[in-house]
């Protein structure tokens, strides 16, 4: 009897914080993020540019951060630093990564994917920070990029190429003389909320309450079926594990981002 009233609690909570997505979908939210609250509340129109280590980073783990800037007309750029060649399916995973991009309404040619002998995908490929930094440095002055959105220095999974992509911007911010630029990462969280799915949404919430609307945006999943179908674009990596992954993963219901 116990078991099934947990049992019966997690159901009811899973989809009270569906219906909480839904909510907010519909709902105008107060002080958004890249809000302009001098301008009225409209938005400048931003070139973000999304700094991942692996093609299936981008709908994996960033998903409700593109669907809100796109659905806001903000441009987005995705620069991928490396083709994911651990298992020799580099070409292919390139390609997926295009298709989802489509899915997920980013361009084509505002896709970048690396290939570079000295940032190559694995556990213990340690990625030069100063090689990153002037790669990043590079797109951003080619693009005219205005905002970059990356991993924090856990790297959500605490793989070491997510990790090295933080201190890569870290990197670029600390020493870049374009002080124009700002930075975001997307904020790591314990196991547990990690794989609580939906839940996650109101441990987001309010831990950004508690922090000033200038350096904490949480921001909910307006389209979390959209994190599904850009990830069945991975079809290579699109096995059973990284459905349940993306089924129980917060962050296919909600980033928290922090400024850096």
């Amino acid at each position: 009897m116990a078991w099934l009233l947990i049992i019966s609690s997690v159901v009811v909570i899973w989809i009270a914080s569906l219906f909480k997505i839904l909510h907010v979908s519909y709902s105008p939210s107060k002080g958004a993020f890249l809000n302009d609250s001098n301008n009225g509340g409209s938005a400048k129109k931003r070139n973000v540019l999304l700094v991942v280590a692996h093609p299936d980073d981008e709908s994996m783990f960033f998903t409700p951060t593109i669907n809100y800037l796109t659905s806001r007309g903000h441009y987005i750029h995705i620069l991928c630093l490396s083709i994911g060649d651990a298992d020799g399916k580099g070409n292919t995973r390139k390609e997926e990564l295009y298709q989802a991009s489509a899915t997920l309404k980013v361009a084509h040619q505002h896709v970048k994917i690396l290939d570079h002998p000295d940032l190559q995908d694995g556990f213990g490929k340690v990625w030069n920070h100063n090689l990153l930094a002037k790669i990043i440095e590079e797109e951003v002055v080619s693009q005219g990029i205005d905002l970059i959105i990356t991993f924090d220095n856990y790297g959500v999974s605490g793989h070491c190429n997510h990790c090295d992509v933080h201190y890569g911007v870290r990197k670029l911010l600390l020493a870049s003389s374009n002080r124009n630029v700002e930075a975001w990462e997307l904020v790591s969280t314990n196991i547990f909320r990690k794989y609580s799915g939906p839940v996650d949404i109101w441990f987001s919430n309010l831990y950004s309450m508690q922090c000033s609307n200038e350096m904490l945006h949480c921001l909910v999943n307006e389209q979390p079926r959209k994190s599904f179908l850009a990830m069945a674009q991975h079809a290579s990596q699109w096995v059973w594990f990284r459905k349940l992954f993306v089924a129980f993963s917060s962050c296919t219901y909600v980033n928290t981002l922090r400024k850096m």
